[in-house]
């Protein structure tokens, strides 16, 4: 039977960390909203108590949609108390609290002791537990952390209320079979983890983000943290997108989401224009050449059908339709396809004659257009237009 994997978005929190992103909370209340219609569980709205913006976005985003609202917190009193302010007009509110879980952050960070950061996690839980709202809790630099002590941490959040457990790989340092492990060593040390979602939050810093949230579902993880675009702190987030379309894919990992990937592309879009962070031509699902082919190779296959190249029909992601680029890589089948399209039906002899021409074009430009197209018919002899 499948299981079914939450989509808790942080694009509005994480996502909005990077330098000169930042939204306005009428900004921040549209893309919440096509985040409802794309059909993610959960929307990280912000970080309340780190400024008036932030808890104004909190407080506006719940009252805007009926799907989860999460408002972040560091496990003390005050910022609990704001969070839980902020979340009064929501459908479905949580907080989510955390601490370090790593010996690194427990002593560079905190300057404190294990059994300190275990008290304060337990404390944490139970105090946003009294808000009446969902608690999920965050194992810091779990990625990092000693496993037995993760495991023991996780149990004692999850007896102190904690409703979903993160288990972030904060500095991107696990590879997938590594983090993979690590939910899977949870799974069979921690007593109570039935009683719990464990959630994988991944970063970027290795683009390994991906992998290792694909690796921590298929251990048992049951909520997976993405951002539009990948977007996030340093080298990003585990990419919404790319989640998306691996579990719908690949069918036999007997996991499914409500996403409707038909609006990844339009969502894709809007959250590149409002943050002003252009997407990378090449990004996997959203970028632009993710459905572009330019190799004469590549282009007669694709032809012939498109299976040959593409494993995702663009449409599922809301892509109208795949594109024939031409360059000086390009070869005949593409160079008639276009012409073709422009009405044109040369023979061998005449395609054979535009090639060669197209050919002194296309070494001088990075691509030929259909302008450029047109021109050059214009200069071939004997070509006929039907």
């Amino acid at each position: 039977m499948s299981r079914k994997i939450e989509i808790f978005d942080t694009t509005l929190r994480d996502g909005e960390q990077v330098p000169g992103c930042q939204l306005s909370t009428d900004e921040k209340v549209v893309i919440a909203r096509e985040l409802e219609l794309l059909g993610v569980d959960v929307i990280e709205a912000g970080f309340p108590i780190s400024s008036p913006g932030d808890f104004l976005s909190v407080v506006e985003l719940s009252k805007a949609v009926n799907v989860g609202v999460c408002a972040l917190t560091r496990s003390k009193k005050e910022d609990i108390d704001v969070a839980g302010e902020a979340l009064h007009h929501a459908k479905r509110g949580r907080i989510h609290t955390g601490i370090g879980s790593s010996d690194i952050h427990i002593k560079h960070k905190f300057n404190t002791t294990r059994e300190k950061v275990l008290e304060q996690a337990v404390w944490a839980v139970g105090y946003a537990k009294s808000k009446g709202v969902e608690v999920e809790f965050f194992a810091e630099d779990a990625g990092r952390a000693d496993l037995a002590f993760l495991a023991q941490m996780v149990e004692a959040v999850i007896g102190a209320g904690a409703d979903v457990v993160n288990i972030p790989d904060t500095t991107g340092y696990c590879l997938p079979h590594m983090y993979g492990k690590r939910i899977q060593y949870l799974f069979e040390n921690v007593k109570n983890i039935d009683k719990a979602t464990i959630s994988v939050h991944c970063h970027n810093d290795l683009g390994l983000a991906t992998a290792n949230t694909i690796a921590g579902l298929i251990a048992g993880a049951g909520q997976a943290e993405v951002t539009i675009n990948g977007i996030g702190e340093r080298a990003g987030n585990t990419s919404l997108e790319e989640v998306a379309m691996i579990i719908k894919t690949h069918k036999d990992l007997d996991l499914y989401t409500n996403l409707k990937s038909e609006r990844l592309y339009g969502i894709s879009t809007l959250v590149s224009d409002m943050m002003r962070m252009p997407v990378q031509p090449n990004k996997a699902i959203v970028g632009a050449n993710a459905f572009a082919h330019s190799s004469g190779i590549h282009q007669d296959g694709f032809l012939k059908n498109a299976e040959n190249y593409e494993i995702i029909n663009p449409s599922d992601v809301g892509v109208p339709t795949s594109s024939i680029l031409l360059t000086a890589r390009s070869g005949r089948a593409a160079l008639k396809h276009r012409l073709e399209l422009l009405g044109y039906q040369p023979s061998k002899t005449e395609l054979d004659q535009l090639y060669e021409n197209f050919l002194i074009v296309a070494d001088e430009k990075k691509s030929v257009n259909d302008e450029d197209l047109v021109t050059i018919v214009a200069n071939t002899p004997l070509l006929v237009q039907k």
